[in-house]
C-alpha cells in the first residue's frame, strides 16, 4: 500500500504555522538580545513581570526541567532583575519575583515587539476563538476547555 501524500492545501498551511512561529520566535529573540538578555531569560522575565511565581510552574509554563529555570533565575538575579522570595501561602516554596528594574526591563522589551507583541492583531475575536479551537483540536485538546495558559 502506497502511503499517502499530503495535499498542497496542508502543506501550505503546516508551512504557514511554521512561519509564523519563526518570525515570532526571531523577533522575540532579536528584542531580547537589544536588552543583553537570551530567549528564555526574557519569556522567564515577562511571566514574572506579571507575577511572583513558584520555580515548578515556571517550568512547567515554559515546558522545561526546572533545573533550567534556576539557572535562568540565578542569571536574572545576579542582574537585579528577579528576587527569590518566600511564598506567604506556603513558606518552604520559593517565588521568583521581578524587581522593580525588571519589570521595567519586561515593559520595554515588549514595547520594543511589532509581530511578536501581538502576532494575532489583524484577526477579530471571533476569527482568534476559530483559530485557537482549530490548533486545540489539531493537538487533541477539547476546545470547550480553558487552556492550562501560557
Amino acid at each position: 500500500m502506497a502511503a499517502q501524500r499530503t495535499d498542497p492545501l496542508t502543506l501550505e498551511v503546516v508551512e504557514l504555522i511554521g512561519t509564523v512561529v519563526a518570525r515570532y520566535h526571531a523577533e522575540y529573540e532579536q528584542a531580547a538580545a537589544e536588552h543583553a538578555l537570551t530567549g528564555a531569560q526574557a519569556r522567564v522575565l515577562g511571566l514574572l513581570s506579571m507575577e511572583p511565581t513558584p520555580m515548578r510552574r515556571i517550568a512547567q509554563k515554559l515546558r522545561c526541567e526546572p533545573s533550567n529555570v534556576t539557572g535562568i533565575v540565578d542569571r536574572l538575579e545576579a542582574r537585579g532583575l528577579v528576587e527569590r522570595r518566600p511564598d506567604p501561602a506556603d513558606r518552604r516554596v520559593k517565588l521568583a519575583a521581578a524587581t522593580q528594574e525588571g519589570r521595567s526591563t519586561a515593559r520595554r522589551l515588549r514595547e520594543s515587539l511589532e509581530f511578536a507583541r501581538e502576532p494575532l492583531a489583524q484577526l477579530t475575536e471571533v476569527e482568534r476563538t476559530v483559530l485557537r479551537d482549530l490548533l486545540r483540536r489539531m493537538l487533541g485538546e477539547d476546545p470547550a476547555e480553558p487552556s492550562p495558559g501560557p
